[in-house]
């Protein structure tokens, strides 16, 4: 880990922080960052996410300019809750480049559940940030909604018929979680297509699919890479050595 940690100080270091800042930051996200999980998602071989940028440094750039962004703000906002959201919004289950991974509705896709995928790992692995609904619901609908205005399936009367990778983890999410994750699905929902098409109703969530956007399209991921978010299919890691 303590490889991990450097590589994350040196992301930091690119973004000027004065040292309360990055204490600060690290103080929120460690608890995350250190769970085997995540440190899986920080190998590029295991997790490359758009194009050949590991999942875990995606994630945790995301979460840096989350914090700065939060920061600025002047009304009032959790600024811990958008790093978390940050944190939590892509642990989907398996890596989704060239997967082969066949899904029998096009609306399954990667593109389109990988943010309900997410959202359950981090209350299957990270429980204790979902104890207060309050602060629960926020995450939740952060995550849901991260990748808007990209839309994200809704969860139909049968969760099975979204194909999760990670299904089995479902029914050990609280009742009353699960509801709010069906619920936030299902806001402002395009019913033919099973898709719900709408932002995070809360500043936190925002401010988190903003840092997103910025950093995918800025950062992270070329014109092979957004047609990727799609067609799962990559050639940019043709030639990637794993």
């Amino acid at each position: 880990m303590k490889e991990n940690i450097n590589f994350v100080n040196k992301i930091i270091d690119k973004y000027n922080m004065t040292e309360e800042e990055r204490s600060t930051f690290w103080n929120i996200i460690m608890p995350i960052f250190k769970h085997e999980e995540f440190q899986k998602r920080m190998n590029p071989s295991l997790y490359p996410h758009h194009d050949t940028v590991s999942l875990g440094d995606h994630i945790i750039s995301d979460a840096i300019l989350a914090y700065i962004l939060a920061k600025k703000k002047t009304s009032s906002i959790d600024i811990s809750l958008s790093v978390i959201i940050a944190m939590f919004h892509d642990l989907y289950e398996l890596p989704w480049q060239n997967s082969n991974i066949h899904k029998n509705m096009y609306v399954n896709n990667h593109a389109f559940t990988h943010p309900i995928e997410a959202i359950i790992n981090a209350i299957y692995w990270y429980p204790e940030y979902f104890k207060d609904l309050d602060k629960a619901l926020i995450i939740i609908d952060g995550v849901i909604h991260h990748m808007w205005p990209f839309p994200v399936r809704a969860i139909d009367s049968d969760i099975e018929k979204l194909e999760l990778n990670n299904l089995k983890k479902w029914k050990f999410i609280d009742e009353n979680l699960k509801n709010e994750i069906i619920a936030s699905s299902k806001r402002y929902l395009l019913k033919s297509l099973h898709l719900s098409c709408i932002r995070s109703k809360y500043i936190e969530g925002k401010i988190m699919s903003k840092a997103d956007k910025k950093i995918s399209l800025i950062k992270d991921i070329s014109l092979k890479g957004c047609i990727s978010v799609i067609t799962g299919s990559n050639s940019n890691l043709d030639s990637y050595t794993k």
